[in-house]
């Protein structure tokens, strides 16, 4: 058979107009169905989104993308090795900086050390099932999660470790017990320390290093129970709130509390709206701080924008499963996560540019 002289030409030619794909582009790309989880962000613009998209078996498969322009373009960045948990837990993101990322289900604790391209267990030492993984932070050297055991009776236990390590162990001291028992913890501009039993033992702790830590005052009333934002412009904001289903069913009594400094004496202001049960809490600036609540099927972002003397609410959507993730970033732009990935309702990310006035939903292309 004779050859084709003009068979390399062709050749060189279609491979000199053919435009160069990346070797990792099959993962640059958004799963098709995909469907958001949680969020976490380092800035205004650099957000992380951990989602599932139908995969066969185990049903969904998780994907975690990243942004750099706030949410106009994303690129897948991992697969962590985490499934939707059958009791609808959140799978929850935290991301600390560009190569400590955290996940939990709730009951598994997973950490990557490289942007969330591999992955290692994290053990709680000595914990007891069942139990319940509520909140991860880092700050410094060390790595912090708040932990709620569900036996008779109710256990919250702080637990602490190197970052970078495989194992946590309880921090002698940071324990309640009770009937309910709960905790919060938040780390931006000096670490806080919330716990509380039965909406009547509350203790609190500051540091500014997260090694040493300080009794103080604790930010909320003994018949409340706290939720802690970062400290803003030097001001401390936290949340009272009683117990859920009062005075009615579907509402909560809430008030936000503000100190001077971290350490200081906290203030009350006005009640807050009382729709909804809470679902998260992000103070944007000294002044300005949002409730994420649900209630009857509906989610509710309660905003204030004068330091709680008054408050507006925005009807988000009618999912009504949960409101995720709350946060604020930056003084005028925030995040929060609405549903689950296998509610009927789906999940969505929403982001506000405005300080928490308007809020968008974020499309995965």
């Amino acid at each position: 058979m004779k050859p084709n002289r003009w068979a390399a030409p062709v050749a060189a030619a279609l491979l000199a107009l053919a435009v160069p794909v990346p070797a990792n582009a099959a993962e640059s790309l958004v799963p098709k169905g995909f469907a958001p989880a949680s969020t976490s962000w380092t800035g205004p613009e650099r957000g992380f989104v951990l989602g599932f998209s139908p995969c066969g078996k185990p049903g969904r498969c998780a994907s975690l993308l990243s942004t750099n322009d706030g949410g106009k373009r994303w690129k897948q960045v991992g697969a962590p090795p985490i499934s939707l948990p059958d009791n609808h837990n959140q799978v929850r993101l935290t991301v600390i900086d560009e190569h400590d990322v955290f996940l939990s289900d709730g009951t598994r604790l997973l950490s990557s050390r490289d942007g969330g391209r591999k992955w290692s267990r994290v053990r709680l030492a000595g914990v007891q099932e069942p139990f319940y993984i509520s909140k991860i932070a880092e700050s410094g050297p060390r790595v912090f999660a708040m932990v709620t055991g569900f036996g008779m009776p109710s256990r919250t236990t702080l637990y602490a470790g190197l970052a970078g390590s495989r194992s946590l162990l309880p921090v002698p001291g940071f324990t309640v017990i009770g009937a309910t028992t709960y905790g919060d913890i938040a780390v931006s501009g000096g670490v806080q320390v919330s716990m509380g039993s039965d909406h009547r033992v509350q203790k609190y702790w500051t540091s500014s290093d997260g090694s040493t830590f300080a009794s103080a005052s604790p930010p909320c009333p003994a018949d409340t129970s706290a939720s802690l934002s970062g400290i803003r412009q030097g001001q401390v904001l936290a949340l009272c709130s009683g117990g859920p289903g009062s005075p009615q069913p579907g509402s909560t009594v809430r008030r936000l509390w503000r100190a001077p400094k971290l350490g200081g004496k906290f203030t009350g202001t006005a009640q807050a709206p009382t729709l909804g049960i809470n679902q998260g809490f992000s103070a944007a600036s000294p002044t300005a701080a949002t409730v994420a609540a649900e209630g009857g099927g509906t989610g509710f972002l309660h905003r204030t924008t004068d330091a709680g003397a008054t408050w507006t609410t925005t009807v988000l959507s009618g999912r009504g499963v949960c409101l995720n993730d709350l946060d604020f970033p930056a003084e005028h732009v925030g995040v929060v996560v609405d549903g689950l990935p296998d509610a009927d309702g789906g999940s969505a990310v929403y982001r506000t540019i405005d300080g928490g006035g308007t809020w968008s939903e974020l499309t995965f292309e």
